[in-house]
């Protein structure tokens, strides 16, 4: 190689050298493709409503791209709906209706397996009460006839989590504002955040039972009797991890929308609700979480809505 073109290889490459830096960064912030699956949810819920906060407040984040899936409507023809799961870091389901092809299902299924991040929000645990490889996804479900045989209910006690085979049905009180509490404070979903802080005006889901597998209970609120008659009186799992396969698993049970409920909704614009709904979308993509706590998320005694 002659001097000349030595000089000019050597200063491309220190050219290319300088840009690295700017490459990474640039690779470091490309947003991560997210499928927001929606469409259908019982006559107790408005996934028009809660579809749409739950992708501004990805969003909002600038770390998500959010691609919105819409199934057909309820009592339509399911054949061709078969969402391409593998083109995304996480699949958000804010789905509670009809069931999806088998192949559908057994797609989702793999790609959850295969290590694809799941975010199971609300109402969703109460789906595909049939499909068991959904509720092992799900870790814990209710309603849909859901009883005894379909595995355990998850309690705290006594410092951990505890499996309870006694029967009942999945129930909640009137919705209130109630404290929730953080039970898995390294997990890097909760890293950071108050021991303790305050859902506004929401439900909080009880008896949830299902196969319980490889589940990590994050937090829990306490299903006071005092305050709620017919409460059971259990500090109930609200926020949960389930490991299916090589994948990650977010399940919350917050963040109702009713059919009548008019903006602001508060257990959806809680700032609890929105930042754990953020880490948990994050995590179950990456296994890790970068985002900050914001200044004003909610207290030990007070509730923070947006």
């Amino acid at each position: 190689m002659s001097p000349r073109l030595w000089k000019k290889t050597a200063g491309l490459w220190r050219f290319l050298f300088l840009l690295l830096p700017f490459a990474v960064n640039a690779a470091e912030k490309s947003p991560l493709k997210v499928m927001l699956l929606t469409g259908q949810s019982s006559k107790y819920h408005s996934w028009t409503m809660s579809s749409a906060l739950v992708q501004r407040m990805l969003e909002q984040t600038g770390l998500f791209a959010v691609e919105v899936v819409t199934s057909p409507p309820q009592g339509a023809d399911m054949s061709g709906f078969h969402p391409a799961w593998n083109q995304f870091a996480a699949v958000v389901l804010d789905y509670e209706g009809d069931e999806w092809p088998e192949a559908t299902k057994q797609a989702l299924a793999s790609y959850v397996k295969n290590g694809g991040g799941l975010v199971l929000i609300h109402a969703t645990d109460n789906a595909f009460p049939k499909w068991p490889e959904f509720l092992e996804m799900s870790g814990l479900g209710g309603w849909g006839g859901r009883d005894e045989t379909w595995g355990p209910k998850v309690r705290w006690r006594n410092g951990r989590s505890a499996l309870d085979s006694s029967p009942g049905r999945a129930t909640h009180p009137a919705k209130h504002d109630f404290q929730i509490v953080v039970r898995a404070p390294d997990h890097p979903i909760m890293r950071g955040l108050p021991p303790k802080w305050m859902q506004a005006h929401d439900e909080i889901y009880s008896q949830l039972r299902g196969p319980a597998k490889n589940l990590e209970v994050l937090a829990t609120a306490w299903a006071d009797p005092a305050k709620n008659p017919g409460a059971t009186g259990e500090h109930e799992p609200m926020l949960m991890t389930i490991r299916y396969g090589r994948g990650r698993v977010f399940h919350t049970t917050l963040g109702h929308v009713g059919p009548k409920d008019v903006a602001p909704i508060p257990a959806v614009n809680s700032v609890g609700f929105i930042v754990t709904v953020q880490r948990g979308t994050e995590w179950a993509a990456t296994g890790e979480v970068t985002q900050p706590v914001p200044r004003d998320f909610p207290t030990e005694n007070r509730i923070s809505v947006r």
